[in-house]
């Protein structure tokens, strides 16, 4: 492997992941603290008609996946926040035609089709150098919303109703973490893939959230750990030609298997 180490998709590969598990740290933790877990699922699906509008009309995938995303996230946050009785069946909805929408596009899409499979399951090791650009605007963007507000998204995360008789605007950062959680689930599609993206958001999670003793505690942690388990994946997925996200995904799951056992012999 350390050879493999002055190959430039080695290197854009390991840059990758370092930023997309900094973003699913500190976003994962908003996600399970906030109960938005299925929510992100709908988004990494209905993001799958964003990669479809993308190559029908030949503009860059994360752009393309990114606006779908948000407006899905959006429309997410005004369904949770008005009609929180019809929300399963909603998040079904554009989950399902979301992706119908991406399959019907790329159908009709003449010429040479990407590889949609590395969009399902990742394909860590084809991300390009301007991917990692788009990754490191994003994680430094989330990072400075995060430090600057995140005494508000404490107060709504844990407690909307104290944060709304303290003045926050609880729609506002509702919807703010909802978007934030589109915009990684895009990225972290090209390290593991919407299928197994939510895995990614919420594994390390799992494991800091039981460690942790504070919100910016569980972000930190989950940060690190996530970064562990991709390059451990990626690791393996070159030794032993494995498709990177799901080997990724293993990987973390073997670990939490292993904090759950410890845990039970060893106790709290």
């Amino acid at each position: 492997m350390i050879e493999a180490l002055s190959y430039d998709f080695i290197q854009n590969a390991i840059y990758a992941g370092i930023l997309v598990s900094i973003a699913s740290g500190i976003i994962g933790s908003l996600v399970v603290v906030n109960r938005m877990v299925f929510l992100s699922g709908g988004i990494a699906h209905t993001a799958y008609g964003g990669i479809g509008l993308a190559v029908y009309f030949g503009f860059p995938i994360f752009f393309g996946a990114s606006l779908f995303a948000v407006a899905a996230a959006l429309f997410m946050a005004y369904i949770t926040l008005h009609q929180r009785e019809r929300m399963d069946t909603f998040i079904g909805l554009i989950w399902a035609v979301g992706m119908a929408i991406g399959i019907i596009l790329i159908d009709l899409t003449p010429g040479y089709h990407v590889d949609l499979l590395s969009y399902l399951f990742g394909s860590i090791l084809a991300v390009s150098r301007d991917d990692i650009y788009y990754m490191a605007i994003l994680v430094v963007v989330i990072v400075l919303i995060v430090t600057l507000r995140y005494r508000d998204i404490l107060a709504v995360s844990y407690d909307s109703e104290y944060a709304a008789l303290r003045g926050i605007h609880v729609p506002f950062f509702y919807t703010l973490i909802l978007v934030m959680s589109a915009l990684t689930v895009v990225i972290a599609i090209k390290v593991v893939g919407l299928i197994l993206v939510i895995a990614l958001l919420t594994i390390p999670i799992y494991i800091a959230e039981k460690l942790s003793n504070s919100l910016g505690a569980m972000m930190l942690l989950s940060g690190i750990l996530s970064t562990l388990f991709t390059l451990i994946g990626l690791f393996l997925s070159y030794q032993y030609d494995l498709t990177s996200g799901a080997t990724i995904i293993m990987v973390s799951a073997l670990c939490l298997m292993l904090f759950l056992g410890a845990q039970k012999l060893f106790g709290r």
